[in-house]
């Protein structure tokens, strides 16, 4: 059945949203854009904040972003409904002193972020994005385009490679970028020349790779949608857009926060594991006239979407999985579980979502993994376990998951936003 045309302008716009998000960096700079353009004011954690019923806002604290809506109707016991997702996504992070090269090429000196799938990284043109910290003070952000690529080994020079290639991560892993000397070129100065500053300038970076073909529609009837990225772009992209026309008028207090190094576990000052979103919602209740009680009253009712991508069943290895829940591209948003608590989900919550997809006419899968093949986690434990609001663990499913190049379903990710919305609403 083909997707609709709303889907289709759905998944074109993820491609943009991509495209604009090489970095985490870059991710929460394009979440604030867009609300911005949207008619939501950006606040600066320094400042002093008058939230008022009735605002749209939206910070940035270095990869991550919160936004929020209040409703016209808000006091200081109004509910929050969070929808929680990350920036980042496993790759590879460039080391200190960062040109080397041998045998007359340059090349980029770089470590594993989190858990690649190292040989999906073999032979696409890739950018190095990120933010670079100047002499001066300033951060700014640095995009070069494609300028790099891991060149695999001919299969003449390997014959085993068809029957079990396996990269070394330190001396198999550094892209090329150029020909020369490496005493003589500076990759640095490629990333000052992409932010229009100079090399001399810089002082510390935090910069990734990522790959630079932009997303794309293929497949019968459209139904497929191809990125990097999309764990877990997709669903920040979901709740951008969800939030950006989210009504004022009435409801809960509605919350898009999307962390930083959740692929690292979420230990830090922008991830789920810190303290980010309870110093944002301390703030906006504070606005409200809300002491410490009447927040926890408000959290009490509260509840927390911890969206991120789950595994479809892969037609190839369908032993992977579990022999009965089968979720597949393109049927729908997946309520996640798990009995040990990797995902937050609960009979209430699993109650909840499923009134939220009815309300949205959207159809959910469920996913569980198979006994012998362990479940990663998400944000959604750890939200639970700062904040004690209750939290359901969702997403969309996909193949090629930790890929450079990721496979989703077209009408998944519009009826994820969907849901998003119906979420929000209340």
């Amino acid at each position: 059945m083909p997707v609709s045309t709303h889907a289709l302008a759905h998944a074109e716009d993820l491609a943009d949203f991509v495209a604009a998000s090489p970095s985490s960096y870059h991710a929460a700079e394009e979440v604030a854009r867009r609300l911005e353009s949207a008619g939501f004011a950006r606040l600066r954690e320094e400042d002093a904040w008058s939230v008022q019923p009735g605002g749209r806002y939206v910070v940035v604290r270095d990869g991550a972003a919160i936004a929020w809506t209040v409703p016209s109707d808000a006091v200081a016991t109004t509910p929050v409904h969070i929808l929680g997702a990350h920036t980042d996504s496993p790759g590879f992070k460039l080391k200190p002193q960062p040109t080397t090269g041998s045998a007359g090429w340059l090349q980029a000196a770089v470590e594993v972020y989190g858990g690649p799938l190292l040989n999906s990284w073999l032979d696409r043109e890739l950018r190095l994005a990120g933010r670079l910290a100047l002499a001066d003070g300033r951060v700014v952000l640095a995009d070069t385009g494609a300028l790099l690529r891991l060149p695999q080994l001919a299969v003449h020079l390997d014959r085993e490679a068809n029957t079990g290639l396996a990269l070394d991560k330190q001396f198999q892993t550094q892209p090329v970028w150029g020909l020369g000397d490496p005493t003589q070129n500076d990759i640095l100065a490629e990333l000052a020349a992409s932010a229009g500053v100079s090399a001399s300038d810089i002082r510390g970076y935090d910069v990734v790779i990522a790959d630079s073909a932009r997303g794309a529609v293929f497949g019968k009837d459209s139904a497929f949608f191809a990125s990097g990225r999309l764990d877990d772009l997709a669903s920040v992209h979901a709740g951008v857009v969800a939030l950006s026309s989210h009504s004022t008028d009435a409801g809960p207090i509605a919350v898009l926060a999307a962390f930083d190094h959740e692929e690292l576990g979420s230990g830090s000052r922008s991830g789920a594991g810190g303290p980010f979103l309870e110093d944002v919602l301390e703030r906006v209740y504070a606005g409200l006239g809300a002491d410490s009680s009447a927040r926890r009253r408000a959290y009490s009712s509260s509840w927390c979407l911890s969206s991120d991508v789950g595994h479809s069943v892969h037609p190839n290895y369908v032993g992977k999985h579990d022999p009965v829940v089968h979720p597949v591209l393109g049927s729908g948003p997946i309520l996640k579980l798990n009995a040990n608590q990797r995902y937050a989900t609960d009979a209430v919550g699993s109650a909840a979502w499923r009134a939220w997809c009815e309300s949205a006419g959207v159809r959910p899968q469920e996913f569980v993994s198979n006994n012998n093949v362990p479940c990663g986690s998400t944000i959604g434990p750890i939200t639970a376990t700062r904040l004690g609001i209750r939290t359901v663990d969702v997403g969309i499913p996909i193949l090629s998951m930790h890929s450079a190049r990721e496979l989703a379903g077209v009408s998944d990710l519009h009826d994820l936003t969907r849901v998003a919305g119906a979420f929000f609403a209340g």
